[in-house]
């Protein structure tokens, strides 16, 4: 899963990123509101993290810019005012969650999950198909057979799979997605990370597998 981070003060900025990205989450981080825009014009984003005292353009005006153009991207504002006037003017400029600061880690990654997952159609942190499930708290991969603990590559591109069962998505969204735009990696990276999440798949003798289309993509898929 990718997020956007819009924080302008950039000690808390770097340290946001780091807790996202030590839980398995791809993160990008920018620093003022219209900086936030054009980086959301890509559509490459599950969930926008929006601080509201930001130059440029505040919060709200990126808030209201997103919601009277249809974007619907799940919005959490962090922010240092804790009135409950605030809170309401947040939620009712269309922010789907309000975390005031300072907060704790887990407070935050809760929230994070909470507001996406409406995304994935969810009603938990699990996403499931077929025998296998994905828990996006543990970031266990498990099925009747056993289980295991993906690493941040192998559980962001699975659970992308996973969020769009029997879809095909390509390699270059699977590059954008996981690696981001900026990656030196090699476009061939995807199918190695494919191959260990296949061979984990095949341990836990999982009813799905993961197909590969030639020059298209890959699709996960029941095994028939």
């Amino acid at each position: 899963m990718r997020l956007l981070l819009a924080e302008d003060e950039r000690s808390l900025s770097k340290a946001i990123i780091t807790i996202l990205e030590k839980n398995n989450y791809s993160a990008d981080a920018v620093y003022d509101g219209e900086e936030a825009l054009e980086y959301l014009k890509t559509g490459n984003y599950d969930g926008l993290i929006l601080d509201i005292m930001m130059p440029k353009r505040d919060g709200m005006e990126v808030l209201k810019a997103l919601r009277n153009k249809g974007d619907r991207i799940p919005v959490l504002i962090l922010s240092a005012k804790s009135e409950i006037d605030d809170k309401v003017l947040g939620l009712d400029c269309g922010a789907n969650d309000y975390l005031t600061k300072p907060f704790s880690s887990r407070e935050l990654l809760a929230r994070i999950r909470a507001m996406t997952r409406t995304q994935t159609d969810q009603p938990s942190s699990k996403l499931q198909f077929g025998n296998i499930t994905l828990d996006r708290a543990t970031f266990e991969l498990s099925s009747p057979a056993g289980s295991f603990r993906l690493a941040n590559k192998e559980f962001q591109m699975l659970e992308l799979l996973m969020c769009n069962p029997r879809n095909l998505i390509s390699t270059e969204r699977l590059m954008e997605r996981i690696w981001g735009y900026d990656s030196e990696a090699e476009i061939n990276v995807v199918w190695v990370y494919v191959s260990y999440l296949r061979k984990k798949l095949t341990a836990l003798h999982a009813d799905i597998q993961i197909k590969a289309k030639r020059n298209a993509g890959y699709s996960l898929e029941e095994i028939k």
